[in-house]
């Protein structure tokens, strides 16, 4: 039996990527910048070191190291890359008949948006040098982001049609097709499409883990618009109308909860950001989540305690 499992279920380590100049996190006008978004990348690390391992993948591994009190359970692994997503293209596990197996699936920097060639070879590099151990690690020739599914662990897929049957991927594919992609190779027994849901400025074409994310196998958390004004507030009441209606294998509803959205949030250029709280990790022992000293945070704090009793981190 083959199966992707679940994100709550027990992890050996978490992979991490550090922004770096050649990144789009430096900004041209001003080089000192970057030293300043290091921070909350400083504070996810910490968070998840404090109970499990995590691998760095970083540009200098002797300059980012300095950068933390400890680096206790932290491996800092020099490897060249484009973006700092990782996880979007870094491994997808699987479980096969009890054992554990890596899956390098294409990364394209989301349709051929960006260059992503340093990002696409990460996976193969980092199990080269040994850091896997004697895992297997299969090559995918299908174009496929970690942040574009969501597991129950059950064999049950969340996704999204705008991403999954884009033409800027795989040159466009049916859901047909991808279902018997996924099965191939994940084990899917079964795929939830999302038809609608957005975030203005997402470069990812509608990724699952800004929308709508499984915290446990009978459970989704989504976000919800509230302000009819919203340009999202059409798609999101759609998406939440459709989630309504997905059943659970033993065909229940399942339960929803609804995550705020933040107000609106623009860069100096003016463009709206896709700031959600949707976009969290769930480790071993804890839920990292994201903040944005938006009047909303408290919301999601306390959604965050319903969505994982575990300890959580705000980042």
């Amino acid at each position: 039996m083959k199966r992707i499992p679940a994100e709550w279920e027990r992890q050996r380590v978490i992979l991490m990527s550090f922004p770096h100049e050649e990144t789009d996190w430096h900004d041209k006008d001003d080089d000192s910048k970057l030293q300043s978004y290091f921070s909350p990348f400083i504070r996810i690390v910490q968070a998840i070191a404090y109970g499990q391992a995590v691998y760095i993948i970083c540009k200098d591994k002797k300059k980012i190291a300095s950068l933390f009190c400890s680096t206790r359970n932290m491996t800092f692994i020099e490897i060249p890359t484009n973006d700092t997503w990782i996880r979007d293209y870094g491994y997808i596990s699987i479980k096969e008949n009890d054992e554990v197996k890596l899956l390098d699936f294409t990364f394209d920097g989301w349709g051929g948006k960006f260059e992503a060639s340093l990002d696409n070879a990460v996976n193969s590099t980092l199990h080269q040098k040994g850091y896997m151990g004697t895992t297997i690690l299969k090559k995918v020739d299908f174009v496929l982001e970690g942040g574009s599914i969501e597991s129950d662990g059950e064999g049950t897929i969340l996704t999204t049609t705008a991403c999954l049957c884009n033409p800027n991927r795989n040159n466009g594919l049916t859901k047909q097709t991808v279902e018997k992609t996924l099965k191939l190779h994940l084990g899917t027994q079964r795929i939830l499409w999302l038809d609608n849901g957005y975030l203005v400025g997402d470069d990812t074409d509608s990724h699952i883990d800004t929308l709508a994310r499984f915290v446990n196998k009978e459970t989704i958390a989504y976000v919800k618009c509230n302000d009819k004004e919203d340009e999202h507030f059409d798609a999101l009441d759609k998406m939440e109308a459709q989630l309504k209606t997905f059943k659970t294998k033993e065909g229940k509803p399942y339960t929803l909860i609804a995550l705020p959205m933040t107000e609106a949030i623009y860069n100096k250029e003016g463009q709206r950001l896709p700031a959600t709280y949707a976009n969290f990790l769930i480790i071993n022992d804890a839920l990292i989540y994201p903040t944005y000293k938006d009047k909303n945070d408290k919301k999601w704090e306390r959604s965050s305690k319903i969505c994982s009793p575990k300890r959580n981190h705000p980042y």
